[in-house]
């Protein structure tokens, strides 16, 4: 089974303990630490023997880098210590860091701040080399995601990291259930794709002869769903043709606009309620007024429009002439006013 492997990048001779600490806290997680004392870097005599400590990152998930007051042997890649490079190498692999500096350190490190220009006559008691603060500072100047964390004792380090490596579990879970049901939603979509795609096979093969085919269509047909979405309506919309339509709209209180002259399009028929204008093709409907047979994908998203107009609020007027159908005409009623 893999294992997390762990690569500890720290100076050694001050921080052998706390290197030994971690070493076991690991094994004891069952992950596998990756310490160039132990022998886990293998080296060649190609390169330099830092060039394989940089290599070995690659082949890590972790890397854990402690700041203490050594500076730590020079890197031949210029103004670095090994144990900088290592955490740079990290950082440009998109490795997860974890950084920890030794708190009597950064606690001179704000003394080095304010007297830089003085870093000659200052002796330190915890750090031997003030590169150490020009370590420290790269640090801090690194983004948000590589914070720090300062400790006295290799059991802060290992307190935090319970803590992280706890945290990073229950995310890789809740990752892992979402790309569940991402993954559902996606079979989902490639079945309704398949359906639609079926639906318009059995469509063009049956259409013709095959009414149960023609039923199935007519109850799953595109307008009523558009119609629902588009004109704002809490019910489900079911009609046969142009007159069943026309008797819809006109029981949620929608009027017709009788005078096609009125409209903004010759083929697209008009009704409206309020400021809300509906707008429906005709082409939708054969020349008896029945409403045409589409699938999902043979569906125009423009066959059914809406659009707001600047209007007073509409009050169907009915035409004393014409008692029988009662039809609403849309009236301009500023056209009432005295003056």
């Amino acid at each position: 089974m893999a294992k997390p492997r762990i690569f500890i990048s720290s100076t050694y001779y001050d921080l052998r303990n706390i290197r030994s600490d971690l070493e076991k806290y690991i094994y004891d997680r069952n992950y596998e630490p990756v310490m160039n004392e132990r022998g886990h870097i293998a080296y060649q005599t190609k390169e330099k023997l830092e060039e394989y400590c940089y290599r070995e990152i690659a082949n890590c998930n972790i890397l854990i880098s402690i700041i203490g007051g050594r500076y730590g042997t020079a890197s031949q890649h210029e103004g670095n210590s090994i144990t900088q490079k290592e955490l740079k190498t990290a950082i440009e692999q998109g490795k997860q860091v974890y950084i920890f500096i030794e708190k009597s350190v950064l606690n001179e490190y704000k003394t080095y701040e304010k007297n830089k220009h003085l870093i000659d006559q200052i002796v330190f008691s915890s750090v031997e080399d003030p590169k150490v603060f020009q370590f420290i500072e790269e640090v801090l100047a690194l983004p948000l995601n590589n914070q720090f964390t300062t400790f006295d004792s290799s059991q802060d380090i290992i307190g935090y990291l319970q803590e992280q490596w706890a945290s990073l579990f229950h995310s890789l879970l809740q990752d892992a259930s979402k790309q569940k049901e991402l993954n559902m939603f996606q079979d989902l979509k490639a079945t309704a794709k398949t359906l639609n795609q079926l639906v318009t096979f059995l469509t063009e093969e049956k259409k013709a002869d095959n009414k149960n085919i023609n039923q199935i269509l007519f109850i799953n047909h595109p307008i009523f769903n558009e119609i629902k979405i588009k004109a704002k309506l809490n019910l489900r919309v079911f009609f046969y043709n142009l007159k069943e339509l026309d008797q819809l709209l006109t029981s949620l209180g929608f009027g017709e606009i009788e005078d096609s002259n009125e409209w903004d399009d010759y083929n697209m028929k008009e009704w409206v309620y309020n400021d809300l204008l509906l707008k429906i093709a005709l082409d939708v409907f054969d020349e008896n007024g029945k409403l045409k047979l589409y699938t999902p994908e043979e569906w125009n998203d423009e066959w059914v429009n809406t659009r707001i107009v600047n209007r007073q609020p509409y009050r169907p007027i009915y035409s004393s002439n014409n008692s029988e159908t009662n039809k609403a005409l849309v009236v301009d009623l500023e056209d009432d006013l005295p003056f």
